[in-house]
C-alpha cells in the first residue's frame, strides 16, 4: 500500500462484504444497530454506504408512528443521526474520530409513507493529522413520492484519535 494509499474504514470494508451477499445489507443494518441499540427502534436498513454518502431506509409501520398515524418526528431525526453517523465513519481519515454535537431539523412535510434518508460529507481527505473541526453533515429523508420531509444539519465534531493510553500516561516513578 504506498503512502497515498489508505486502509479502507473496518465499517465500510464490512458494509461492501456484507452488500454482495443475499440479505446481507440487512446483517449489516442489524450489527449498527447491535452496537448502536436506541437504531433498532427504526428497523433501518442500509442501501448504500460509501465515503462521501450514505442512504438508509425505514419502513412505515405502527412502532415509528405518532398520535396521527404518520412517521414520528423523533423517529426521522433517528434516521438522519444513523445516516450521518455511519456515513462520516467511513469518510473521515483513518487517524480521527466523530461525535455528533448538535442537530438541526425542519419538519418539512408529514411523513406519511417508507422513507429515505441520504447523508452527503464533504472530503475529508485533506484533513491535517492534528486537525479538530466541526463537518456539517446534510441529511435529506425523503418519502416514497420524492418530497423531502426532514432535512437535518447534523454537526459533527472530529478529532484526532487518541494515542494509547499507555504512550499518553506520564511516566512511573517513586512517589511523595
Amino acid at each position: 500500500m504506498s503512502a497515498t494509499t489508505q486502509a479502507q474504514p473496518p465499517v465500510l470494508t464490512l458494509y461492501r462484504r456484507l452488500a454482495r451477499q443475499p440479505l446481507g445489507r440487512r446483517l449489516f443494518s442489524m450489527a449498527v444497530a447491535w452496537k448502536a441499540p436506541y437504531f433498532r427502534t427504526i428497523r433501518a436498513v442500509f442501501v448504500d454506504l460509501a465515503p462521501g454518502r450514505g442512504e438508509v431506509v425505514a419502513r412505515n409501520r405502527w412502532g415509528v408512528h405518532n398520535h396521527i398515524g404518520t412517521f414520528h418526528a423523533i423517529a426521522c431525526c433517528n434516521l438522519a443521526e444513523l445516516a450521518a453517523g455511519t456515513t462520516i465513519e467511513v469518510s473521515v481519515p483513518a487517524g480521527h474520530r466523530w461525535i455528533p454535537k448538535g442537530m438541526t431539523v425542519a419538519y418539512l412535510a408529514k411523513a406519511e409513507t417508507d422513507l429515505r434518508a441520504v447523508a452527503v460529507v464533504e472530503d475529508l481527505t485533506g484533513l491535517a493529522a492534528d486537525e479538530s473541526r466541526e463537518v456539517v453533515v446534510p441529511v435529506d429523508v425523503i418519502d416514497t413520492r420524492g418530497t423531502t420531509v426532514v432535512h437535518a444539519d447534523i454537526t459533527m465534531w472530529v478529532s484526532p484519535r487518541r494515542r494509547e493510553a499507555v504512550a499518553d500516561a506520564p511516566a512511573a516513578g517513586p512517589r511523595a
